[in-house]
Formats: C-alpha cells, structure tokens, sequence
C-alpha cells in the first residue's frame, strides 16, 4: 500500500481521461454524424436523378 501511495504521488498523471479529452470527443463524433447524416439526405433526395445518369 506504501509503495502505491509513493507511486501515486510521485507519478500524478495516472492516465484518468480529462473533461477537456471527452468534450473533444464529443464533439468529433457529432460532427462525424453530422456529415453522414447531411450526406445521406443529399443522396436521398437526388437519388431518383442519380439514377437516370
């Protein structure tokens, strides 16, 4: 138990995932969403004119 707490306090950084690391996150996969989901409806709405090329 000695030898954590020294480790501990030697070392601070023990790999916890800031709030900083998890807003980034977030907002990467929304914006993955988003351009698949604008994509999407391009292509649903031109699909019938795709098809005619």
């Amino acid at each position: 138990m000695q030898g954590g707490l020294r480790e501990a306090a030697r070392r601070p950084d023990r790999g916890d995932v800031s709030i900083t690391t998890v807003i980034i996150w977030v907002a990467a996969v929304t914006g993955a969403v988003l351009v698949a989901g604008t994509i999407a409806v391009v292509i649903a709405k031109y699909n019938a004119r795709l098809n005619g090329l």
